[in-house]
């Protein structure tokens, strides 16, 4: 039986619009696209989001929140930030490259939906280098780094590390050598950021 508009959610339609951008890309998948996968009119699709553009917005924005919400898990742990940094940097190569690998399809087309999206790629990188500077700070705190500033330097961590997560080098990101690379450049960070020793 097809839905009703009062069973019909935000999540559903963002849910039916990754399906539909799988199948048709980005240049072809139309809203009318969604409210077919649903059984649904696209008015319906229309009440949750006002425009074409606001529903790409809210699947990307839905996309990139499903790293950021992983991430932040290791920022909440209570144990040693070096470990937690080292983790955090980690598991966000790893699930770049898994989202790059698993689903091509739906990585090209979301490609295309960073590269337009407003405020959505803005904000996930805040969040990002936000979580940074919240394990870079503890690190300060607690005496394992020495650091002035902890959000100028989560910026530069991020900058620094961005070969490993900025989607436009996905091509290097199966290369052979690519994770004794990874492990370089994070054991320098690493160096650097370490309080020196007293004395």
């Amino acid at each position: 039986m097809a839905p009703t508009t009062e069973t019909l959610t935000a999540e559903r339609i963002l849910e039916a619009t990754e399906e539909v951008l799988r199948r048709h890309g980005p240049a072809k998948a139309t809203v009318v696209d969604v409210a077919r996968a649903l059984g649904v009119s696209h008015g319906s699709v229309y009440r949750h989001f006002r425009t074409k553009a606001a529903l790409r917005e809210a699947v990307t924005k839905r996309w990139l929140d499903r790293t950021s919400d992983a991430l932040s898990e290791i920022v909440g742990e209570d144990r040693d930030p070096e470990a937690r940094l080292r983790d955090w940097l980690t598991v966000l190569f790893a699930a770049k490259r898994r989202k790059a690998g698993d689903d091509p399809e739906l990585f090209a087309t979301y490609m295309v939906l960073t590269g337009e999206a407003g405020t959505a790629v803005g904000e996930h990188v805040d969040d990002l280098t936000g979580q940074l500077a919240e394990i870079i700070r503890a690190g300060t705190e607690s005496g394992a780094f020495t650091v002035a500033d902890p959000a100028t330097t989560a910026a530069a961590v991020f900058h620094a590390t961005g070969r490993f997560h900025d989607p436009c080098y996905h091509r290097e990101w199966e290369r052979p050598g690519v994770d004794a690379e990874f492990e370089a450049v994070l054991d320098l960070l690493l160096r650097g950021l370490r309080a020196a020793p007293a004395g």
